[in-house]
């Protein structure tokens, strides 16, 4: 089968389309025919091995320890291990691979059920495969790191991203009244998908104009995370998702001793593939409620173009990977 595949760190043209030996899916695994997968931000770091940190995470620290990239996939079930009991061929599913090897730039992949949901009925291969993490991160930050609760201010910096554009759709959900940030070109999105309020950051800076927020979620750019506590309510809480390094590693250096001793807390979200947020991702989905935003779509033997493009930071929503057609 076809794969895009790397063995060794880099920048993009590290990259190859090549072939590889299609899986057997274990006992409780199925075989799932990939369609469409999505490009992440941590595909970014796992391709460079940059911060050294994801090395020391078990991504392999002289050379990748998984060759193919690629978490989020959305494709139909080919076949099934002898043990699996919820998925048959021909069921459409989609997931997430972060935890059991990756390799979602393919054109097969053996993975446990567990990690698997049924795809959206109202949503394209594509569409569904730009869903998993990018609103896993999202929901995980608002309900779970966030307590976000009905009626709080909820600010979201990097609104039209592929984090950002679903969190403003779902603490819309929640009941709670959005303001979005992002660039002049990117507001028309924002307000598209919900958000009560827009702040162009090229005009003004959320942090200086006086407003307090009971939650923000810094999906992306950068502030320095003195700003982030300026700018919240007294009991507020800031959740950092993404952004520049400078952003991740303040956060998790500094949010903690920040948030000793007082009533505002300082802190972060790292995704977690939980098939639960699937399932409840899915029902708002087919309900209405949330709906990707997709920014370009590309061939899989233009991963790494795709890869340039997501790493220029000016992607609208997310970026998908077209394996076959539907």
């Amino acid at each position: 089968m076809k794969a895009i595949i790397y063995t060794k760190y880099g920048s993009p043209d590290v990259l190859r389309l090549g072939e590889v030996e299609k899986p057997v899916p274990g006992g409780n695994e199925v075989l799932v025919k990939v369609h469409a997968a999505s490009a992440n931000k941590s595909d970014l770091y796992r391709l460079s091995g940059k911060p050294f940190l994801v090395r020391l995470m078990g991504g392999g620290l002289r050379k990748p320890k998984y060759t193919i990239l690629g978490a989020d996939i959305a494709g139909r079930v080919e076949a099934a291990g002898r043990n699996a009991k919820n998925y048959r061929p021909g069921d459409e599913v989609f997931g997430n691979l972060a935890q059991c090897g990756l390799g979602a730039f393919s054109e097969y992949v053996a993975v446990p059920e567990s990690v698997l949901a049924p795809k959206p009925a109202n949503l394209t291969f594509e569409e569904a495969a730009a869903v998993p993490q990018a609103a896993g991160t999202a929901l995980q930050g608002l309900r779970d790191v966030g307590r976000i609760r009905p009626g709080q201010k909820v600010l979201v910096n990097g609104a039209s991203g592929g984090v950002g554009t679903f969190a403003v759709q779902l603490a819309r959900h929640f009941g709670a009244e959005v303001t979005a940030v992002c660039s002049t070109s990117q507001a028309g999105i924002a307000r598209s998908i919900g958000a009560d309020h827009v702040i162009d950051y090229t005009r003004e800076d959320f942090t200086q104009n006086g407003q307090r927020y009971d939650l923000i979620l810094a999906a992306n750019g950068y502030r320095p995370i003195t700003a982030y506590r300026r700018a919240l309510s007294p009991e507020g809480t800031y959740v950092m998702s993404g952004g520049t390094l400078a952003q991740m590693f303040q956060a998790m250096l500094l949010g903690p001793v920040m948030s000793m001793g007082g009533s505002k807390k300082m802190t972060s979200v790292s995704y977690w593939p939980d098939q639960r947020d699937l399932f409840f991702l899915k029902e708002l989905i087919e309900a209405g409620a949330v709906k990707p935003v997709i920014d370009r779509s590309y061939p899989l033997r233009e991963v790494p173009e795709a890869f340039r493009y997501l790493g220029a930071g000016h992607a609208r929503g997310k970026v998908v990977i077209k394996i076959r057609e539907n």
